[in-house]
């Protein structure tokens, strides 16, 4: 499913400095399985999943979904058809409703036809709690609603691989648990490949596989 091979990444802020976010690291990651991408700040972590997600394309290395180098993509049809993302921050549209969110990933595709769009949107807003909260607005919702919108907005188009940047970094312990659950219940539900990063040792535990990094390269343990 993915196989990253050497890959490397150089920033250059200014013609004196160089800094190695990613360093020479290679993994792989099968499909239907839950990976977490583990270290400190500064690790290179973000880096990784900025390039998974097809968002940083100036990279040395190799990086295969499917057997095609994420280069050789369409940018849209890759972000629409092959992968979801789940932000920290949410990113969810401020004037648009909880359903008109979650619709946004298929409102330019063909993924789905009429009937078959509303049906899954309705799975989704009952698999995530939201049923009820359908027609109300981001600022009406608290962190952990927000965040079930955005998990339903990922799995809309029904991707192939989900990419969760610390998706219970801004939120209570008790609600990180909740949405932690849900995104594992998800995943197998879904068969969708899961890639998280994050600092949440609790979260990482229920992964099938960790990918530790620190320094840009992979190592053993943190």
């Amino acid at each position: 499913m993915i196989k990253v091979r050497n890959l490397r990444k150089i920033y250059k802020p200014s013609k004196k400095v160089q800094v190695h976010a990613v360093n020479d690291v290679s993994f792989e990651i099968d499909h239907g399985s839950t990976v977490t991408i583990v270290g400190p700040s500064g690790s290179g972590k973000s880096t990784i999943l900025n390039i998974l997600g097809g968002l940083d394309s100036q990279y040395m290395g190799e990086v295969m979904v499917n057997d095609k180098e994420v280069r050789k993509y369409n940018p849209n049809y890759y972000r629409r058809h092959v992968l979801g993302t789940i932000f920290q921050q949410f990113y969810l549209i401020p004037s648009l409703t909880v359903a008109e969110n979650i619709l946004l990933p298929i409102k330019f595709g063909k993924q789905l036809n009429k009937a078959q769009t509303m049906e899954r949107l309705m799975y989704l807003l009952e698999r995530v709690d939201l049923k009820n909260r359908a027609n109300h607005l981001p600022s009406e919702l608290s962190g952990g609603q927000a965040q079930r919108v955005a998990i339903a907005r990922a799995l809309m188009g029904k991707p192939q691989i989900l990419l969760a940047d610390e998706p219970t970094g801004n939120l209570d312990s008790k609600t990180g648990r909740e949405i932690s659950k849900l995104l594992f219940d998800l995943n197998k539900e879904e068969q969708t490949t899961l890639v998280i990063v994050t600092h949440d040792k609790k979260l990482f535990k229920q992964a099938s596989e960790s990918i530790y990094l620190r320094d840009g390269k992979t190592v053993k343990s943190l």
